[in-house]
């Protein structure tokens, strides 16, 4: 008797038996919460694992890793689902890894609340999983190719020529949005360049991509953000990876945990001068460094209060919750029609709404931030979700995020004769979005000019002859 092989739809359930489990344990929250949680881990476990559908094998897993099913999906569900853990322990009593204290009570309606948070995690990532590996088909036909000798220069020449632009976009009006697109571009070409030029032992190409590198490093650390800066670091370890595994290993990896730790000192301090003292930023990018060196830190600008409060979203999540659909009901589509309209550039219409002021108005009706606030809380995508369908919502959005993010690396793989030029180059410089997400009507609009650029640089590509048609 032939070997049953089972149906593709039972192995796609699999992906949401820990959101399941924890609605079955709902009633204990730190259960519920931990099932949910971990479930993250199971996620990314069958993912890998190739019980769905198994991982490319076009090339190594080293030399693959800026393809969604392995960056974006990381970054984005670790932003998402797992920095959470850091809050939850907080409301467990737990204080910068010391304990539970002698006199702390546990607050349990916002366990619970963060239990149910966590619970719209696990479903989110099941549903991004869901359609990502539904769409991860790398096996096609090559319509393109481009000439392997020549792609190191190529891709720095892509660095150099987008800097510009990306200036240039920006100081026209109705056109900032490029700016953002070609800077980013810029940065994962000179990245990518230089990973390329170090082991061929290019000495000029090496030099100038270092100076690139060096120039967009210090940009972010002048930023006043911190993901730029992690950005910077964690790239240039993927690119070098290949080639460079156990220097990456031990160098790259602590070099984020470094980060990591000393990174809120820094970016407060900065953000106080820069943007509250109205010192310029080379003055506070100093300022910034000596007192993170010194270890100059407030209680609440520790490392731990990063880590509770400003590495994950969990907290406003709550506040969402406990307003919709309770006192605001759910938008429905009015967020996708809104969406629609961001997408049209303010060149055309000088009048269009401010995308912002849409963001921020769902922002007010639920609390988070009173009306009139300087502070800028945009709600994250998966809450977008929520707020629009609960329930149905979080499955349907983050399914089409992960079918969106991984198609189009697809079509970029297409377009570009393959995965150095296709997704590594032009999907990673012009769809970092996809990395951490944004309300639904920041992303729509970046996915598309994005998508729009994408093709517009294939074709210039094309009539270069830097890339030729099979």
């Amino acid at each position: 008797m032939a070997k049953r092989t089972a149906n593709p739809i039972e192995r796609y359930i699999v992906l949401y038996i820990p959101w399941l489990l924890s609605l079955l344990f709902a009633n204990d929250a730190i259960v519920s919460y931990f099932i949910a949680w971990l479930g993250s881990f199971f996620i990314f476990f069958i993912c890998y694992s190739g019980y769905i559908k198994p991982i490319p094998t076009d090339r190594n897993i080293g030399e693959q890793l800026m393809r969604p099913i392995f960056l974006v999906q990381i970054v984005f569900v670790g932003y998402m689902a797992c920095s959470s853990i850091f809050y939850f322990l907080n409301l467990l009593g737990v204080n910068d890894l010391s304990g539970q204290g002698i006199y702390f009570i546990v607050d349990k309606e916002k366990l619970a609340l963060t239990a149910k948070c966590q619970q719209y995690y696990a479903l989110g990532h099941a549903a991004l999983a869901s359609g990502m590996i539904l769409f991860m088909n790398y096996d096609f036909k090559p319509q393109y190719r481009t000439d392997r000798n020549k792609l190191a220069n190529v891709i720095f020449q892509i660095a150099v020529i987008s800097l510009p632009i990306s200036i240039l976009s920006i100081r026209i009006p109705g056109l900032s949005q490029f700016y953002f697109q070609f800077s980013s571009l810029s940065f994962i070409a000179g990245t990518l360049a230089l990973a390329f030029a170090i082991p061929l032992k290019k000495a000029a190409t090496i030099f100038f991509s270092l100076l690139l590198y060096i120039s967009n490093f210090y940009q972010a650390l002048t930023s006043g953000f911190k993901e730029p800066i992690i950005i910077s670091v964690l790239v240039l370890g993927i690119f070098l990876y290949p080639n460079y595994k156990k220097i990456v290993t031990l160098v790259f990896g602590p070099a984020l945990l470094l980060l990591f730790i000393f990174l809120p000192t820094y970016n407060h301090v900065f953000r106080e001068n820069a943007w509250g003292d109205n010192v310029d930023s080379d003055e506070a990018y100093k300022l910034a460094l000596d007192a993170t060196i010194n270890g100059d830190e407030e209680e609440d600008n520790s490392t731990w209060g990063f880590l509770v409060f400003r590495l994950s979203e969990v907290d406003m999540f709550t506040t969402y919750l406990q307003s919709t659909p309770a006192n605001v009901g759910y938008y429905g589509f009015t967020l996708v029609k809104q969406s629609a309209v961001a997408i049209v550039p303010r060149i055309i219409w000088p009048g269009k709404p401010i995308t912002e002021d849409w963001v921020m108005e769902r922002v007010y009706n639920a609390g988070v931030v009173k009306r009139g606030s300087t502070v800028s809380a945009k709600p994250a995508y998966i809450v977008d979700g929520y707020l629009s369908w609960g329930i149905p919502g979080v499955f349907f959005s983050l399914f089409i995020f992960g079918a969106l993010a991984q198609s189009i690396s697809v079509k970029a793989e297409q377009l570009f004769g393959g995965y150095i030029l296709g997704t590594a180059l032009i999907y990673s410089g012009l769809f970092q979005i996809f990395w951490r997400g944004l309300s639904f009507e920041f992303l729509v609009n970046s996915v598309f000019w994005s998508y729009v650029t994408m093709l517009m640089v294939h074709k210039i590509l094309l009539k270069k002859r830097i890339l030729e048609k099979i």
